[in-house]
C-alpha cells in the first residue's frame, strides 16, 4: 500500500442494512479508545446512529460531516466539525439526519482529500467510517478514502449478498480510486455456532473470500441494544457482557495489523 499523509482510516461497510455497521464502528472506536489510540468516529450515515451511540446530542444547525459533501460546503474542514465524546480520546464527526443521499458533490475524493488536513493528523491516531448501505458517492467517498475494510454481517442469506455486492465495488474502487485499499475481515455478529444457518453463512464467507479474513464474531447479547439506547459503548454499559468482551478481543486482535499498515505515517506509537 502506498503511503499516505494522516491517520490509519478504517472503513465498516456493508450493502445490506442492519448488519451491524454502526454497532461496530462505535464499539470498535470505544474499544480502540482504550487501548490508548486516539479515534476519530465519522458518521457518513444518514440516520445518525453513531452519535446515538455515544449519548451526544447534535444540535440543530451544528456543523456535521455531510456539509463537506453540501454545495454550501466550500472552505469547510473535517476538524470543523468534530465533536468531543464523553470517552477519552474518542471524537465524532457526526452527521446531518436531513442530508439527502445523492444529493451535493459528486467528487469520490473529498473525504481523502479532507484527510489529509496536517491538523487532522496532528490529532488523531486512526479513523472509523462509518457508512451507508446505499451505493452513493458517501460510501464511494469512505472506499476511496480508507487504507482497510471491516465488513460485518449478520450470518443470513440477504447479508451475505449484501458483502457480496460490496466486493464488487470495493475491487472497482481498488482499481481506480484507491489501488491500495485492503481488506482488514469480515466480522460475524449475533454469531451463533449451534445454529446450522450461521455455521453455513460463515463456510461460503471463508469458502469466497478467504478463512483467514473471517475474524472472531461478536455474540449475541441484547447488552449490545440495551448499550446503545443507554448512549453507551457497551465496555461503559455491561463491561462484563459477552458483546463488551467480544469487542474487547476484537480491537486487541486488529490493532497490531493496523499499526504494522505500511499506510500510517508515524502515528500509531
Amino acid at each position: 500500500m502506498s503511503a499516505r499523509p494522516g491517520p490509519c482510516v478504517i472503513a465498516v461497510c456493508n450493502r445490506k442494512g442492519g448488519a451491524g455497521k454502526t454497532t461496530t464502528a462505535v464499539n470498535l472506536a470505544a474499544e480502540l479508545a482504550a487501548l490508548g489510540r486516539r479515534v476519530l468516529l465519522v458518521d457518513l450515515d444518514s440516520q445518525g446512529h453513531c452519535a446515538v451511540g455515544l449519548g451526544l446530542k447534535v444540535a440543530p444547525g451544528s456543523a456535521t460531516v455531510h456539509a463537506l459533501f453540501g454545495t454550501a460546503g466550500a472552505g469547510i474542514g473535517l476538524m470543523d466539525v468534530v465533536q468531543a465524546s464523553t470517552i477519552e480520546r474518542l471524537w465524532l464527526a457526526p452527521a446531518d439526519q436531513l442530508f439527502e443521499h445523492g444529493s451535493g458533490s459528486r467528487d469520490p475524493m473529498l473525504l481523502a482529500q479532507a484527510l489529509t488536513d496536517p491538523v487532522l493528523a496532528s490529532h488523531f491516531d486512526l479513523v472509523i467510517l462509518d457508512t451507508p448501505p446505499s451505493l452513493d458517492i458517501l460510501l464511494l467517498n469512505a472506499l476511496s478514502a480508507a487504507h482497510w475494510v471491516l465488513v460485518p454481517y449478520i450470518p443470513h442469506p440477504l447479508s451475505f449478498e449484501g458483502v457480496r455486492q460490496l466486493m464488487r465495488i470495493l475491487f472497482k474502487v481498488m482499481s481506480v480510486q484507491n489501488p491500495g485499499l485492503k481488506i482488514l475481515g469480515f466480522l460475524p455478529m449475533t454469531a451463533a455456532e449451534h445454529i446450522r444457518q450461521h455455521r453455513s453463512i460463515s463456510a461460503d464467507v471463508s469458502r469466497q473470500f478467504g478463512a483467514h479474513r473471517v475474524l472472531g464474531g461478536i455474540r449475541n447479547d441484547i447488552k449490545l441494544a440495551e448499550a446503545f439506547a443507554a448512549g453507551k459503548p457497551v465496555r461503559y454499559y455491561a463491561p462484563a457482557s459477552r458483546g463488551a468482551q467480544d469487542f474487547a478481543a476484537l480491537a486487541a486482535s486488529l490493532l497490531p495489523t493496523l499499526e504494522g499498515s505500511d499506510s500510517v505515517v508515524g502515528m500509531l506509537t
